[in-house]
């Protein structure tokens, strides 16, 4: 029959950071162990459970017995199996016996071909097998295949030692309302009982049915078993305890709290408003990542002096829970004030001198001489874009001073926004100050870009040099390994040449980023290696974008040195695609790239004169009359003008091809035809190869 299974582990606390790994894994290995074994129907379903101190998985209709198959076993070959006189031999005898058939007889098997020689074959019936084993053996696996950085040995009352994450206490197998005996799993024998919350519960909790789990957990265990509905739960409660305010909360932080809580509560708690003129992403960071508290901020962004908890108890008194807290902030935020305030007393400026001490790669020298190239390569940056290179400069100098204050120090996730505040409390250039943590932009995908030509300027530099710095000495990505975040500093690149369209050559920015390390004997030039690494990656973020494989190499195959105009390009190559005029027109086009790719030279100008016959004439004119449209087309940034003029070209270019003989005898014909094909080359693939596009 049927029935909804349980299985849960019952423990001491588990680790808060591995608990929904550890319960999803845990609910996909009984799963899997279980479908393997074909204990399952096609429509079960399993819910994962995963709290501070449980494990467990619930699946619906599971089977009690796994149905009988139909077996078809191969036995020996028949030169083996029998005799001269087909009477049974000494093998077949004992293979029969090792499969569990040893009265059978030579007539009860079927005799079939097999490859190129003959074998006996034994069809039956095998009578499923009880939930018991199967599920013991699930069980075994499940435990044996989670992701357990380290196991925690312990022994059991009766002196046995056991090894697992943490101490078992209890195991509950029910299928429907019947405990499965699987056996001693962890030294434990499963039963229904299990425990609920440390405080608010009565203690043990006896499930009577595997349907009633979850229910029973929460009304007489006040635990909340399933950890996304808890994670939801703390949610909703600090929304509501908000009363306006916004409440911070990373989901880093709510999958946390949700895996150190069974059955959570949300208080208020405050702190001195004295502490707010320290800058706020100090104190929210020390809120979050010391205490696991929750910052509240006004509409505006603006911290508020108060915070709210995540508790495991709930009370209608809890002014000793709430106190507690507060008492327990106060120092951490007194530590902010005080590296910020020491911090002020030495200005940016005057820690450069430091960076010398600081080793950026022992290849590539300290972080001192690290910024001097960062800074080189911003003023170009801020020359080509026109912007203050005086600024850049200066912005570049000081982007990594803040790397020697005590709060970053501390708090290493502020470098750049510290720096932002150090720069301005020094009377430093707005520009200059935000440059700090603009040119750590963007950090990853989705991130906001530099604001200011400054912060952009010294974010390109900053990113430049580390990719063709560290690609020069040898260390670029492999496979799936890159502990130098190249791949994020290329995208960073791209995004701001796309995203800001930004008219720079993209060659000229690593040319001036390789002439940096001019004289530096551990440094290979890697441009051309970048310059690839670059495409590949514009490849990915374009269609991420949502362009197609084939819209995108039409517009990246040929290599384009600016990105400023790329999206309109793609978007004109998608508006192109979509004519009815455009398979023929890609097609044609491969063809004339495959023949020009054959052709002896460069081809000439064409001759009007040589052009003899009605196809070719008719080609050219057509040709003749369409350039004016699309050069005006192509100048003026309209590249969807463009290509569908060219669409007025199919008829003529398909008459050429069936009519005109392009490897003509006479030499001078010749020439003539792959000089129209080519004018026609450079026409279509001006805006982009549109030969990708053929199927």
């Amino acid at each position: 029959m049927n029935q909804t299974l349980l299985v849960e582990l019952f423990t001491e606390e588990l680790p808060p950071k591995a608990l929904a790994k550890l319960g999803e894994a845990f609910a996909a290995g009984i799963v899997n162990g279980l479908k393997s074994r074909d204990f399952l129907e096609a429509d079960s379903v399993a819910t994962s459970f995963a709290s501070p101190r449980r494990l467990a998985v619930s699946i619906s209709n599971v089977r009690g017995t796994s149905p009988d198959k139909q077996m078809r076993e191969k036995v020996l070959p028949v030169s083996v199996a029998i005799d001269a006189n087909g009477n049974a031999t000494a093998p077949l005898a004992k293979k029969l016996a090792a499969l569990g058939f040893p009265n059978l007889q030579v007539s009860d098997l079927e005799r079939a071909v097999d490859g190129k020689a003959e074998s006996f074959f034994y069809s039956y019936t095998a009578k499923g097998t009880a939930l018991v084993g199967a599920l013991h053996n699930s069980i075994e696996e499940a435990i044996e295949k989670l992701p357990i950085p380290k196991l925690m040995t312990y022994q059991r009352p009766n002196g046995d030692s056991v090894k697992f994450v943490r101490p078992v206490h209890s195991i509950v197998a029910l299928h429907g309302a019947d405990v499965v005996k699987t056996g001693g799993h962890l030294g434990l024998i499963p039963g229904r009982i299990t425990h609920g919350h440390r405080f608010l519960s009565a203690g043990q909790v006896t499930i009577n049915h595997a349907d009633d789990y979850n229910r029973a957990l929460k009304e007489e265990g006040k635990v909340t078993a399933n950890v996304t509905e808890r994670k939801e739960q703390i949610r909703q409660a600090l929304l509501a305890k908000a009363n306006g305010d916004q409440v911070l909360m990373p989901e880093s932080l709510l999958d946390e709290v949700a895996a150190l809580v069974e059955w959570p509560v949300v208080y208020e708690c405050h702190f001195e408003q004295e502490f707010l003129a320290v800058p706020q992403e100090c104190l929210i960071l020390t809120m979050q990542t010391n205490q696991k508290y929750f910052a509240v901020t006004d509409a505006a962004g603006k911290l508020r002096s108060r915070f709210l908890i995540v508790s495991n108890l709930a009370t209608d008194t809890p002014e000793h829970i709430i106190q507690g807290n507060e008492r327990v902030v106060r120092p951490r935020l007194s530590d902010a004030k005080f590296f910020f305030e020491q911090d002020k007393k030495k200005s940016l400026a005057d820690r450069l001198p430091l960076l010398a001490n600081v080793v950026y790669h022992n290849k590539l020298g300290s972080q001192a001489e690290r910024t001097q190239r960062v800074k080189t390569l911003a003023g170009n940056i801020a020359q080509l874009l026109g912007a203050d290179v005086a600024l850049a400069e200066r912005g570049a100098l000081l982007a990594k001073a803040d790397l020697l204050t005590d709060m970053v120090g501390e708090f290493p996730e502020l470098q750049g926004i510290m720096g932002t505040y150090y720069a301005t409390h020094d009377g430093e250039h707005a520009d200059v100050a935000a440059a700090a943590s603009e040119h750590y932009q963007p950090r990853f995908a989705g991130d906001a870009l530099p604001a200011t030509a400054t912060g952009t300027a010294v974010a390109l530099a900053d990113k430049l040099e580390t990719l063709v710095g560290i690609w020069g000495i040898g260390l670029q990505p492999t496979g799936d390994k890159d502990p130098f975040a190249l791949r994020r500093h290329a995208l960073g690149i791209l995004r701001m040449l796309v995203e800001k369209r930004l008219a720079i050559s993209l060659e000229a920015l690593i040319s001036a980023a390789t002439t940096l390390f001019a004289g530096n004997a551990n440094f290979k030039d890697p441009s051309a290696d970048v310059l690839a690494f670059l495409y590949d990656r514009l490849r990915g973020q374009l269609r991420d974008r949502g362009f197609s494989q084939s819209e995108v190499e039409a517009v990246v195959a040929q290599n384009p040195d600016t990105l400023n105009n790329i999206v309109e390009r793609l978007q004109a190559v998608q508006s192109f695609a979509a004519l009815p005029e455009s398979a023929s027109l890609a097609a044609a086009n491969k063809r004339i790239t495959n023949i020009l790719k054959k052709a002896e030279g460069k081809p000439g100008e064409i001759n009007p004169s040589l052009l003899q016959e009605a196809a070719e004439q008719a080609l050219y004119k057509a040709m003749v009359d369409v350039k004016p449209s699309v050069d005006s087309a192509y100048a003026a940034g309209d590249f969807t003008g463009a290509l569908k003029t060219l669409a007025a070209l199919r008829e003529g270019v398909d008459a050429f091809f069936n009519d005109v003989m392009v490897n003509a005898e006479d030499l001078a014909l010749r020439n003539n035809r792959l000089a129209l094909l080519a004018s026609l080359h450079g026409m279509l693939n001006q805006v982009a190869d549109i030969s990708k596009l053929a199927a």
